[in-house]
């Protein structure tokens, strides 16, 4: 029987696909690695600009609780001792996030958890009567009241998802994280941290000996890409793997205009959310605060929520019923494969952060490869 060059064509050179192929390698597999872009890393890949790493597709922030994927990625970095701890900009006031006693304070200038919550009572009984709330902003409403309401969710949101919130289902917020203590942490994980040197240097190393096709487009040659394998693991768009044929799903996309500032601190913070409808964009990062940069100059970016055409790279899933649905017949699909293994944000159809991307890559390994 003729022997193919490889075990593995992974397409996509993304956190999935990075993981599952070291732990391939390390299984003894054969293993070629294509990317239509020019550079690996997906969306976590970094830019060196001036010394500063730079996020180019957005804030990449590591946090897990689990430890098992925690010991995974220090085997091949190092990382920091970065805490998310982003600010909200309303007309000019500087909010904390997530919602804590600093937000509190700065709101009403309340000072105890009881008055901060004597506070949110006050304001959520305004809107006792809405039993059932029909949209977003009833829901937003019932939970936190109008002043968290107005200033700090409801322009933000409606950039985000491009629509106003009086049109966007209530099961977008469940529920609103109220923490009633001083502490800016946005996460609650054991372990969270930037790689020291950057995302891009944690993916080199996951794929070092690794064969890697780069601006090669999966779609154009995938007659003959696929004959160079026993198997496929795709990390692109699971509905373009199968030519749309139930229809297209959704996604959010995003924008960015970086640039390099002449001043050693423009914001005094990675990150500031700019929670005005009226402000275009969502939010401005400082990358070199990720890394407790001191170079001469600094990068921002700011970030604009952006439609999704088709043309745009896809960011987010919009998990809605309709799109669920469509995903359950692709999935239908993909369960029937014998050589093609989904894996990734695009693949599975699914928001993950990076830990979970992580740990359904090492699940995915040890389910192929025991």
């Amino acid at each position: 029987m003729y022997m193919k060059e490889y075990d593995y064509l992974v397409v996509g050179a993304g956190l999935f696909a990075a993981v599952f192929v070291r732990q391939a390698i390390d299984a003894g597999k054969r293993c070629l690695v294509i990317d239509k872009r020019s550079h690996i890393g997906g969306n976590i890949y970094c830019e060196n600009v001036d010394g500063i790493h730079v996020h180019l597709y957005g804030a990449h922030i590591f946090h897990t609780d689990n430890k098992e994927v925690w010991d995974y990625v220090n085997r091949f970095v190092t990382f920091n001792r970065y805490t998310n701890s982003p600010l909200a900009n309303y007309e000019g006031i500087l909010y904390n996030l997530p919602f804590n006693m600093n937000t509190f304070n700065k709101l009403w200038g309340v000072n105890t958890p009881k008055e901060a919550k004597d506070k949110i009572e006050e304001q959520r009984s305004e809107y006792a009567h809405i039993q059932a709330p029909a949209n977003l902003e009833e829901q937003a409403l019932t939970l936190c009241g109008k002043d968290i309401y107005q200033k700090l969710i409801k322009g933000y949101t409606e950039k985000q998802w491009g629509r106003p919130a009086t049109e966007l289902p209530a099961f977008i917020i469940k529920r609103l994280p109220f923490r009633f203590v001083y502490d800016n942490n946005y996460f609650n994980d054991s372990y969270q941290g930037i790689p020291v040197g950057g995302y891009t240097r944690m993916v080199e190393r996951m794929l070092e000996g690794v064969e890697i096709r780069l601006n090669t487009d999966y779609f154009q040659t995938r007659e003959e890409l696929d004959k160079l394998a026993d198997r496929v693991v795709f990390t692109g768009m699971i509905d373009a793997y199968y030519g749309e044929c139930y229809g297209k799903l959704d996604y959010r996309s995003l924008r960015f205009e970086t640039e390099v500032v002449d001043t050693p601190n423009y914001q005094g913070n990675a990150v500031v959310n700019y929670t005005e409808y009226e402000i275009p964009y969502t939010r401005i990062i400082e990358h070199k605060h990720f890394e407790f940069g001191t170079q001469p100059k600094t990068v921002i970016t700011k970030e604009y929520p952006a439609a999704w055409t088709g043309k745009e790279e896809p960011y987010y899933p919009i998990n809605d019923e309709r799109n669920n649905s469509l995903y359950e017949k692709y999935k239908a699909l993909a369960d029937q494969e014998e050589r093609v293994i989904f894996g990734g944000r695009l693949g599975m159809y699914r928001y993950y952060d990076m830990h979970q991307v992580i740990a359904e890559a090492l699940e995915s390994a040890r389910k192929e490869l025991s």
